[in-house]
């Protein structure tokens, strides 16, 4: 019989060996920080008493965002993925959550379809290397007073605030925060997350229009990450930006969509994801 139990750090075994066959990479401290983030939110299924599926989620008061989803193949097909999605929304419209936001992979777009989610825009993503381009004269790292800065510019593009998330990010001093001030005012942030020879650059938000801003960011981020493999998560509208990029050795791994469950999330904003799993 199937059922369903809150995560616990003896099931992160489990979960590496699951998401190992999708080749997710996923570490011991990811499942850790997921389940800090959201300790009532993370899911695992199992068929008596064997485990068979995960699902993890994070809410930033009425968003939250749907992570990692995975079954193990042999039972895939049999409404296993619909039991933990289904739980998962029941879990945080609980929590009063109004929209709930998730990545899909073109393939699955037609499964969460059916269970209510609509499509909005795609995100491509890309990997290459960081590269030497010194920064402009307005950009620097964000510094300790800075921080509720970056965390209230992220939440106006994002939607809700997401400190509980970016807080613990920007103070670890392995990874990168620049910001861009004009006029003595913030008009746009990037961050990086700097772990095991690699990096993963994103959130990054500034204002619709102002793609000179985002490469800016994105220079001076990528000089710091010089021949560092990196990945990031950028719309797929953003022209600019992506030629900005290809040009300097970044190639398209695969494309997601951005899906919404409620009411869709709207601004002003050039957004670049923090990452698949938490928005």
């Amino acid at each position: 019989m199937l059922h369903l139990e809150r995560m616990t750090l003896q099931d992160i075994p489990f979960a590496i060996r699951l998401t190992d066959k999708m080749n997710w990479k996923l570490t011991k401290e990811d499942f850790e920080f997921m389940m800090e983030l959201e300790p009532e939110g993370c899911f695992v299924l199992s068929d008596n008493t064997e485990k068979i599926g995960l699902a993890t989620n994070v809410s930033y008061g009425k968003i939250a965002w749907f992570g990692n989803l995975i079954v193990d193949e042999s039972y895939r097909g049999k409404g296993a993925g619909s039991i933990l999605v289904e739980h998962s929304i029941k879990y945080l419209r609980s929590r009063k959550v109004r929209t709930i936001g998730l990545y899909a992979y073109a393939e699955r777009i037609p499964f969460y379809t059916r269970l209510g989610f609509m499509h909005d825009s795609d995100f491509l993503v890309l990997t290459g290397k960081g590269f030497s381009s010194p920064p402009k004269a307005n950009l620097r790292p964000a510094k300790e007073p800075d921080m509720m800065k970056v965390i209230d510019h992220d939440g106006a593009c994002f939607g809700a605030s997401r400190r509980k998330m970016l807080e613990p990010i920007i103070r670890d001093q392995d990874n990168l925060c620049y910001i861009c001030t004009e006029d003595g005012k913030m008009s746009g942030c990037a961050v990086a997350k700097v772990y095991r020879g690699m990096a993963e650059l994103g959130p990054l938000a500034c204002p619709k229009g102002r793609c000179d801003v985002a490469i800016d960011l994105l220079n001076a981020t990528l000089n710091r990450l010089k021949d560092r493999e990196v990945s990031m998560f950028v719309p797929e509208k953003e022209s600019a930006i992506l030629k900005m990029l290809t040009e300097n050795g970044f190639s398209e791994r695969f494309q997601v969509a951005r899906m919404f469950h409620g009411p869709p999330v709207t601004s002003d904003c050039i957004y670049m994801a923090e990452s698949l799993e938490r928005g």
